[in-house]
C-alpha cells in the first residue's frame, strides 16, 4: 500500500483524500503563497468542508520561498513553488514526498501534467497554476506597438519613468536574455555583461522594483508598463480597459505553479486534505475565476467564467513562441545574482 494511503488510512482519514468534503476535521493549516494568489472563496470553501482554520502568508518569489524554507523554521503546511525551482527544492531536501500520484484524484488531472518534467514520479507536487510572464502597457499613455520587448528595455519617451519591474532576477533576467538572444541560464561571462549592459541603461527609466502591488500600479497610472503575468493583467484590465498585455514577437516565459508540502510541516494530514481539494475540478476552477490563469485540472472548465475562457490574457496568439522557464545551474546562478545585485546598487 502506498506509504501515503497507509498513513491516513491508520488515521481513519482515507476518505478524505478521495474527497475534500467527506471530512469535517478540525485543527489548522498553514499556506505560504505567492501575493494576491490565493482565492478568498477558496479558502473559504476549503474550511467549511473540512473544520480546518487555514492562516496564509505570502511571498514575491521563489527565492524569497526557497530562502524561508532552508531556514528551517517556517512553520508552513503547503507551499507552491514554481515548475522550474522544484527539483531544487528536492535536491534540498525542503519538500515532502506525499505520493501525489497515488491519490484518487490524481487521475483529474490533465494527462499532460500528470507526471511533468520537474516531478515525473509526481512524487511531490500537483498542479496550482501555470500562465505566461511578460509585461502590461497602458494604452492610454502609449499608443504604440507592444509586439516587442524593446518597449521594455529601450521605452519611448511616454513610458520613461512610468516604468515597473520585478524585484526578482529569476523573472527579469530571462526576458532580457531572450531579447538580446543570449541563452537563457547563461554561463558565459560576456553574455551577461550584455544584460546587465541592457538592464543599466533601462534602470533610469525605471520608476519602481517591486514584485507586489503591480495591479495598483497599473490601476492608479503609478506605473504605465510593468512586467507582469498574465492572469495578473486580467485582473488588473478588468478595472482598467486601457490596460494591454503583450506578447514579444522574441518569445514568451511560460511558468507552471506547483502545489506542496514542505519538509516538517506540523499539520500534514490537513496538508493532504488540502492537496485532495485542489485536485476537485470545482476547487481548480474557483482559483482560477480570481487569479485569471489556467489550472491543469481536467474539467474544471465547466466551472470557469466565460470571460476567463475568452479572455486574450489566457489565449496567446498562435504564432508566439512560447518556452518554459529553466532549472538554472549554479554557476548561472551565481552569474545572475551578480548581474542583480550589480544593477541594485
Amino acid at each position: 500500500m502506498n506509504r501515503t494511503v497507509a498513513l491516513l488510512a491508520g488515521l481513519g482519514l482515507a476518505a478524505a483524500v478521495g474527497t475534500a468534503s467527506a471530512a469535517k476535521a478540525e485543527g489548522e493549516l498553514f499556506i505560504y503563497n505567492w501575493t494576491d494568489y490565493t482565492a478568498p472563496a477558496l479558502i473559504e470553501k476549503f474550511e467549511a468542508e473540512t473544520g480546518v482554520k487555514v492562516t496564509l502568508d505570502t511571498y514575491d518569489s521563489n527565492e524569497t520561498l526557497l530562502a524561508k524554507l532552508k531556514s528551517g523554521a517556517t512553520g508552513y503546511d503547503i507551499v507552491v513553488p514554481t515548475h522550474n525551482f522544484v527539483r531544487i527544492f528536492v535536491t534540498e531536501g525542503l519538500l515532502d514526498r506525499i505520493d501525489a500520484a497515488a491519490l484518487p484524484g490524481y487521475a483529474n488531472i490533465e494527462e499532460r501534467w500528470q507526471k511533468p518534467e520537474w516531478d515525473p514520479e509526481g512524487a511531490y507536487t500537483i498542479p496550482w497554476q501555470w500562465g505566461t510572464t511578460s509585461f502590461t502597457v497602458d494604452t492610454g499613455t502609449y499608443q504604440g506597438a507592444v509586439d516587442s520587448y524593446e518597449v521594455l528595455f529601450d521605452p519611448p519617451a511616454e513610458l520613461q519613468g512610468k516604468i515597473g519591474m520585478f524585484n526578482s532576477p529569476e523573472d527579469v533576467i530571462p526576458m532580457a536574455q531572450i531579447y538580446l538572444g543570449v541563452p537563457r541560464c547563461n554561463e558565459n561571462a560576456e553574455d551577461m555583461q550584455k544584460v546587465l549592459a541592457l538592464l543599466e541603461a533601462q534602470k533610469p527609466h525605471v520608476k519602481v522594483y517591486n514584485s507586489d502591488g503591480i495591479l495598483e500600479r497599473l490601476v492608479s497610472g503609478d506605473t504605465a508598463l510593468h512586467t507582469n503575468w498574465n492572469g495578473y493583467s486580467q485582473r488588473a484590465r478588468k478595472e482598467k480597459a486601457s490596460l494591454r498585455y503583450a506578447y514579444p514577437k522574441e518569445g514568451v516565459v511560460t511558468w507552471f505553479d506547483n502545489v506542496a508540502v514542505p519538509v516538517g510541516a506540523k499539520n500534514r494530514d490537513n496538508a493532504l486534505k488540502f492537496v485532495a481539494f485542489m485536485l476537485e475540478p470545482e476547487s481548480a476552477a474557483l482559483q482560477s475565476n480570481f487569479a485569471g490563469y489556467a489550472n491543469g485540472i481536467a474539467g474544471s472548465s465547466a466551472y470557469m467564467n466565460d470571460e476567463l475562457k475568452a479572455a486574450p490574457e489566457v489565449n496567446p496568439p498562435a504564432d508566439i513562441k512560447t518556452m518554459f522557464s529553466l532549472t538554472c545551474s549554479k554557476k548561472a546562478l551565481q552569474l545572475q545574482d551578480r548581474v542583480w545585485t550589480k544593477l541594485k546598487q
